[in-house]
């Protein structure tokens, strides 16, 4: 278990525990009272087959209904048990002490009653609805309390049927109340299922009994943080984004039925721990956690990127840049060599003395000098200011390049040095594309000669 089931529960939420649904008293009671039996808690039993040892025995019983302290009914349980250890009420007596041992607390003594309730009546639902619902918190992990818990859930569901038929509906409720009592001790049963499967390292069987809780009733914290452990511990890469799925449920669900808050905080930091290792950081946990909270399960289409993922777009996406710019991709790849740990060894060994393809790379003018006929021109590759390159030419060039202008090249590489970072190429005027042509010089306008003054007449 990633963390202590006592304290992701938290204090407030086990003591809930022990509030048992005042409905399933009260249709008890109705069912039996509609086959002839025990009538409702406080009135005289008018069972035909049941009887009264004595007076006494009735009295005591009628004084137990009564009481309203908690320790002093048990008192009197323990007397009517000392009295009448063989009573015809054994099983009526057996309830009673666990809606005592419930007011009291005592939850393995509720347990050790429904136990022994079950031995008098296999079916019988109150006892079956303890030993599922309270054995998950009771920290009993052994084989033999796993099997007897299992035995109780799997006796939940074969008798939901008779437990919630109409004729046992109580009469303050409705059809829709009743429908949702039937659906929320469905969701008890495959709880207590999962757990043992949990326990049991049986993690297929423990996830398809966890969801089967969860699609009965929503509102479980536990059992949401259940399944990410169980579908975490199956190792499936592929399947660890359902896994921080339910982690986020866990955390951020605070409704009806959430983890205690302190619960919610131990889960939520495991979950940025765990989400940053799948994810590379923290991007879009808030919004799964918004998902989660707003749903029990993944909604259709739920998926988080992993690492692996998010690298393999950005391959993709640099893959189509570089189809669409050669020259760009042939600069990066060897600007990425330069600068790597081995960048002077790859230069000696890949680069120095070779002359690159034609019109291989392509930049951008930051400077030249000499101004006018310019023999050493630098060029930005990267990012259009910043210089990388140097092209060296022996005979100058016929005119300058305003500064941007693009121009294509190759050239015979020299020399290289990674801090501040350049490489200097040797070229010619041929080696070059784009550089601005020569412009030409405007010769003189050409004088008009000048008209000849008319002879004077002697």
């Amino acid at each position: 278990m990633l963390v202590n089931f006592s304290k992701i529960l938290g204090v407030a939420a086990a003591a809930s525990l022990l509030s048992m649904p005042p409905w399933l008293h009260q249709a008890r009671a109705q069912g039996q009272a509609s086959q002839g039996g025990q009538t409702a808690q406080g009135q005289t039993p008018a069972a035909p087959k049941k009887e009264w040892k004595d007076r006494a025995e009735y009295d005591l019983y009628d004084a137990i209904t009564k009481e309203q302290n908690g320790q002093k009914k048990l008192d009197l349980l323990n007397t009517w048990k000392q009295k009448y250890p063989s009573t015809a009420f054994r099983q009526e007596r057996l309830l009673l002490y666990i809606n005592t041992y419930q007011a009291l607390g005592q939850t393995a003594k509720i347990i050790e009653t429904a136990k022994e309730l079950l031995t008098i009546d296999p079916k019988d639902f109150t006892a079956l609805y303890w030993v599922a619902f309270l054995t998950p918190s009771m920290g009993d992990n052994s084989p033999s309390a796993l099997d007897t818990a299992e035995k109780a859930a799997r006796g939940m569901l074969a008798n939901l049927d008779a437990t919630f038929a109409k004729e046992k509906k109580p009469q303050q409720m409705n059809d829709a109340q009743w429908a949702k009592a039937r659906s929320d001790m469905e969701a008890i049963a495959h709880k207590a299922i999962g757990w043992v499967e949990m326990v049991r390292k049986n993690n297929p069987a423990a996830e398809q009994a966890l969801l089967a809780s969860l699609k009965a009733n929503a509102a479980q914290g536990d059992v949401a943080y259940w399944l990410a452990n169980v579908i975490a511990a199956e190792k499936n890469v592929e399947r660890y984004p359902t896994a921080l799925f339910y982690w986020a449920r866990a955390a951020a669900y605070d409704g009806p039925g959430s983890l205690a808050p302190a619960g919610r905080t131990d889960v939520d930091k495991y979950l940025q721990k765990a989400y940053s290792g799948y994810h590379g950081d923290t991007s879009g946990l808030d919004e799964l956690k918004k998902t989660a909270k707003a749903n029990a399960t993944p909604p259709a289409g739920f998926k988080i990127k992993s690492i692996k993922d998010i690298e393999e777009e950005k391959v993709r996406a640099q893959q189509k840049i570089d189809e669409a710019d050669p020259q760009g991709a042939l600069w990066r790849k060897l600007k990425a060599a330069l600068i790597g740990a081995e960048g002077e060894q790859y230069f000696e060994s890949n680069m120095k003395d070779a002359k690159l393809p034609e019109k291989s790379l392509r930049g951008k003018v930051v400077s030249q000098t000499p101004t006018r006929r310019p023999k050493e021109v630098q060029l930005a590759l990267s990012d259009g200011t910043t210089p990388e390159v140097t092209l060296k030419f022996e005979t100058p060039l016929p005119n300058n390049a305003d500064p941007g202008t693009v121009i294509e090249f190759t050239g015979v590489a020299k020399s290289y040095t990674k801090e501040p970072f350049m490489v200097t190429f040797e070229a010619e005027k041929a080696d070059i594309s784009g550089w601005p042509a020569a412009t030409a010089a405007k010769k003189p306008a050409a004088r008009k000669p000048a008209a000849r003054k008319p002879a004077r007449r002697r």
